[in-house]
């Protein structure tokens, strides 16, 4: 079958502190979550209605039965997450200081399964089927799983619509010249790119959002989405129709998550073939809810809740 959305890249188990507000050092309790920027997204569409699957690998230890099990209980397709002998399935723990500081401490050492996707393992048919193929900046970061990422979009060539998450994490590179020959590859067989302006920046040289998405579009892409954090998000499409979207508003509890959230309705809107203004409006209220709650998979939205928030013009 051809899949409504195929993602490929990061998973991990999330471990959030059920306290906010305090340090890491004296948090007592922890909550366990599915996590990965590939995987959430995955989900986030799942609850949305769409058939989605998740290309990636863990470790063949408890935590990667759980992320099994946490896959096939939101309803995405886990064929293609494989175990690597050898790793151990990655554990993310943050900090929670809401509104707006949210440190992460990613435990992926010696190396993160994910990274050890192999192009000759990848079932390029159904990639190239799926409506949509959605991509990160950290499937780049290092071999095989680069070769793997850029493999995969050299085979699907831009057939359906096929989503490049710039997902820039300065702890997996050596420095941004690093990235760039990389993310300039992957611009190349991308319909839509989406990031934020540290991200937009890494993959263009340029940090205006406006600029950038310019530069996006000059690359190749068709429709570049910069997320502006509280000052909304500005879509521009290569035929020249654009929308700037203010932010919804939200008592952040938990900012981790929300852009995983935004990019499944990104693509669950643009499967509907909504109109760009739309699009980014869904999208930022599915953000804006999972920013008003502690837990990041399990707290994707369903459209009716979109739907809610968008009503009240708020998230409440």
């Amino acid at each position: 079958m051809a899949y409504d959305l195929i993602t490929m890249g990061r998973i991990g188990v999330d471990l959030y502190p059920l306290q906010t507000g305090v340090p890491l050092p004296r948090v007592s309790s922890f909550g366990k979550f599915l996590g990965g920027s590939a995987a959430n997204v995955a989900v986030a569409a799942a609850r949305l209605g769409r058939s989605t699957a998740v290309i990636t690998r863990t470790g063949d230890d408890p935590f990667g039965t759980y992320l099994h099990e946490e896959l096939r209980g939101f309803g995405v397709d886990d064929r293609w997450v494989t175990p690597v002998p050898g790793l151990q399935t990655p554990v993310t723990f943050c900090e929670v200081f809401p509104p707006d500081d949210f440190p992460l401490y990613f435990y992926r050492r010696p190396k993160a399964p994910d990274l050890e996707i192999d192009a000759h393992d990848l079932d390029l048919d159904a990639v190239r089927a799926a409506r949509i193929f959605w991509v990160t900046g950290t499937g780049l970061s290092e071999e095989p799983s680069r070769t793997a990422t850029l493999a995969a979009l050299a085979h699907r060539a831009k057939s359906g619509t096929t989503v490049f998450d710039l997902d820039w994490r300065p702890m997996f590179w050596t420095d941004p010249d690093a990235a760039r020959p990389f993310y300039a590859e992957a611009l190349r067989h991308t319909t839509v790119a989406v990031g934020n302006v540290d991200e937009v920046e890494v993959a263009t040289g340029v940090r205006d959002p406006h600029a950038a998405a310019r530069a996006l579009t000059d690359a190749g892409v068709e429709l570049a989405v910069v997320k502006q954090g509280p000052k909304g998000v500005l879509a521009l499409h290569r035929d020249g129709t654009t929308a700037e979207v203010p932010p919804l508003p939200v008592t952040v509890l938990n900012g981790l998550g929300a852009g995983d959230a935004f990019g499944g309705s990104l693509c669950d809107g643009l499967l509907a073939g909504a109109d760009l203004e739309t699009v980014m409006r869904r999208a930022n209220a599915a953000g804006a809810l999972v920013a008003s709650r502690l837990e990041c998979s399990s707290a994707m939205p369903t459209p009716a809740e979109i739907d809610s928030a968008l009503a009240a013009g708020a998230v409440r």
